[in-house]
């Protein structure tokens, strides 16, 4: 497709028909068979389209090839699958480095570990608490090097992090908001964990808080926003706010009704640093998330210093936007803003930095992206309960297996973190 000035926007490079995968499902991009490209997990939870704010367990694991092969099932999808209103409590990850990625998830009261490959069973482990499945971040708690700690966590209150081996580290009781990050904030080689308005340590000691913050964190991103060369966090809630990482509060932009979504980049040409952009609930619609129609929101962006520099105007309905950065759609040297779940009629759009439309797709769903083929760009998907649409800004390559089908003929694509940190709530590091 091509915009008005004759450039091209985007070229299809497949569609695949998801519908065995069952309705409602989440998906997951990584290199499950090691052939040295992206694969799509589809991840159906339980409970019904109403639960959408109660912890999910994962009941269908259903994982294709770009192409729409159906490589392997793990469990029976549901027509009476939960919704997308909350985590889902599965990652892609090579969780024992050996290479190949596995699939941690929660099904039946389990963490189970499962082969990319083919989805057998390699680990079965028991939770640590009846709740402690409404998400899992993957993160270096012990300072090995890679990561291989896990946190789990339930709706709003408690996380329980846990080592390799499954031993339990240590617990933290507070209000740690939908997805905690880890980052190492200090370059001690462990990662502080930052639960919502609370900083704790590697061993889950409380480092500092958040001057106070109304309801809870929906969205965290650490980033060398002021340019400086030490990293600042940044919080959507209540508000967005900006802190150091020593607990000193920077700046608040209360220009907002609610910050739903954040996200940290060089949109903008000149502009010092880097600036964040968000998206404000200005109306919130029907509580029940199935009428995206209803309601209002709008994108806005910040400078480093948490000033306005613009607010989208909608003239159309629609409050459920899911913001995020991509960072390598094209060969331009700024970032752009990815936007999905819009309503009004609008599809999942590629902004820049000032709203100009830099490629708008022709179907519609949820959205998930990443350099499928090491390509050294970054396409994205978009699928909803039948189909999936994967799009590029080039035309796909030929193919770059080179004889690697299945464990022990290859190493995975190398899952980065983004896509192990895999949420509803999309924070990340820049």
């Amino acid at each position: 497709m091509q915009n008005d000035a004759g450039v091209e926007q985007y070229i299809e490079w497949s569609r695949l028909d998801c519908s065995k995968a069952g309705p409602r499902c989440k998906v997951l991009l990584g290199d499950l068979n090691s052939d040295g490209q992206m694969e799509l997990l589809f991840v159906q939870a339980d409970g019904d389209i109403d639960d959408r704010y109660v912890p999910h367990q994962v009941i269908a694991l259903t994982a294709y090839t770009l192409d729409g092969e159906l490589l392997w099932q793990v469990g029976e999808p549901s027509v009476d699958a939960g919704g997308p209103g909350s985590d889902f409590p599965a990652q892609i990850y090579d969780w024992d480095l050996d290479g190949h990625n596995e699939v941690l998830c929660v099904m039946n009261g389990e963490l189970l570990v499962l082969a990319g490959h083919d989805g057998s069973v390699k680990r079965r482990l028991i939770l640590p608490g009846k709740e402690a499945h409404d998400c899992m971040i993957i993160c270096n708690l012990r300072g090995t090097g890679q990561p291989q700690d896990l946190i789990l966590k339930d709706r709003y209150r408690k996380l329980w992090a846990m080592d390799y081996d499954w031993n339990l580290l240590w617990t933290y009781e507070g209000n740690p908001g939908h997805f905690p990050y880890p980052y190492d904030l200090d370059g001690d080689g462990r990662d502080e964990v930052i639960a919502g308005y609370d900083v704790l340590d590697a061993e889950g000691r409380l480092k500092w808080s958040t001057q106070p913050l109304e309801d809870h964190a929906d969205c965290i991103w650490v980033g060398d926003v002021l340019g400086r060369g030490d990293k600042q966090i940044v919080i959507g809630g209540s508000v967005t706010v900006m802190y150091d990482s020593a607990g000193q509060e920077l700046w608040r932009y209360e220009g907002s009704i609610e910050s739903q979504h954040i996200a940290l980049g060089r949109f903008i040409k000149n502009e010092p640093g880097l600036q964040v952009a968000g998206l404000d609930r200005i109306v919130r619609g029907d509580v029940s998330g199935r009428n995206s129609q209803s309601g209002k929101d709008g994108i806005f962006m910040l400078n480093r210093h948490g000033e306005e520099l613009w607010k989208e105007d909608r003239q159309t309905s629609g409050w459920l936007t899911i913001i995020h950065t991509i960072r390598r759609w094209d060969y331009t040297e700024l970032d752009y803003i990815l936007a999905f779940r819009r309503g009004g009629g609008i599809n999942p759009t590629i902004y820049d930095g000032q709203m100009n439309i830099i490629a708008q797709f022709p179907f519609d769903g949820y959205v998930v992206f990443g350099d499928l083929l090491q390509s050294g760009l970054e396409q994205v998907v978009i699928y909803n309960n039948e189909e999936a649409r994967v799009y590029g800004k080039e035309a796909r390559p030929a193919s770059v297996v080179a004889g690697a089908v299945g464990r022990g003929q290859a190493t995975a694509i190398p899952q980065e973190k983004r896509l192990y940190s895999s949420t509803l709530y999309p924070g990340g590091e820049y």
